[in-house]
């Protein structure tokens, strides 16, 4: 419910099942995305033909949703797999054929939707899966999800509809418009206190990143309402202590800044060093430490330790370039 002045202490309320889970649509319809990518899966639903797809985009932008929404609405027989955990050649071998191979109980093809595709292994999982998606073709199609497109091989582009979910600029305020209402009747639903100008905010901050969103919101429920202090959260993060660190290359004063700031997402420690640099860097300095920091916000999307890989970007800062005086 919407946060008043009047507005009674919260009830104390059950343990909520994951909200991006609990409320993940079942239709394309209910998807928030783009026109063109929208009309493109109404397209196949109307058909009812789903080929084999690459979905690519960035984090939390519906990719897995919508895969997941066309089995639903068409009532395919579909198998997920989690392939940056369960990805390995012998689950190709022994789940994907044995599904793949028998015929559904609803008469239609099956699908199999290989989510985080990208952690596919190139030299052996990917090559195999080509002849999979071939010999299958007759029962069985496959859908792919990833953040990184070009981690895929180009034989699997090739045998499959490649789906960029990518938001035109002049697309984003509506789509925004769109994820605040989604927002609001969710946690209407699930009796959460907020202020309407909060979650806003949050939205922008984390756009596209949907699914963040609502983790956040699901987050900072617990403790009460979604209002303004959530925002304080990982914002304006003062790196003076961490530059004066670097500049000492003091692995411990390093170690110690980023344990503290472990809650602030990487990418916001990322950037405002990035914002920091031609203040902070000698001229001559400056490009290499885009190239360090570019390297280790690509890495921060698939390390298990992000403090780890913060901190080696910090000490890679510190060891090849120079600070101003």
């Amino acid at each position: 419910m919407r946060l008043t002045a009047n507005t009674p202490p919260p009830a104390k309320r059950k343990p909520m099942l994951p909200l991006v889970e609990k409320y993940r649509p079942l239709k394309i319809s209910d998807c928030v995305l783009p026109v063109a990518i929208k009309t493109t899966f109404e397209g196949i639903v109307r058909t009812g033909t789903v080929p084999n797809m690459i979905l690519a985009g960035s984090a939390g932008c519906g990719k897995t949703t919508v895969a997941r929404a066309l089995c639903s609405e068409l009532g395919l027989d579909s198998m997920f797999i989690n392939a940056s955990e369960d990805g390995g050649i012998d689950v190709l071998r022994t789940k994907i054929r044995n599904f793949a191979s028998t015929v559904s109980l609803n008469g239609g093809k099956k699908i199999v939707i290989l989510d985080e595709a990208d952690y596919l292994n190139p030299q052996s999982t990917q090559p195999a899966l080509r002849g999979a998606i071939e010999e299958f073709a007759a029962n069985c199609q496959f859908i792919m999800t990833c953040n990184y497109k070009a981690r895929i091989i180009e034989p699997l582009h090739s045998r499959c509809t490649v789906v960029n979910f990518k938001i035109p600029a002049k697309e984003k305020p509506a789509l925004a418009g769109q994820f605040l209402e989604r927002a609001k009747i969710i946690m209407d639903a699930e009796g959460i206190e907020y202020e309407e100008r909060a979650v806003a905010e949050l939205i922008i901050r984390y756009f596209p990143d949907f699914r963040k969103v609502l983790n956040t919101i699901q987050r900072h429920s617990v403790g009460g309402a979604i209002t303004s202090s959530v925002l304080s959260v990982g914002k304006d993060v003062d790196i003076s202590v961490l530059i004066k660190a670097m500049k000492a290359r003091s692995f411990p004063d390093i170690r110690k800044w980023v344990a503290e700031h472990s809650d602030t997402e990487p990418s916001i420690i990322f950037r405002t060093i990035y914002d920091g640099l031609q203040e902070k860097l000698e001229p001559a300095a400056i490009p290499q430490a885009v190239l360090i920091l570019g390297e280790y916000q690509y890495k921060a999307a698939f390390v298990a330790d992000q403090e780890l890989n913060m901190v080696a970007c910090c000490l890679m800062l510190a060891s090849d370039c120079t600070f101003t005086k």
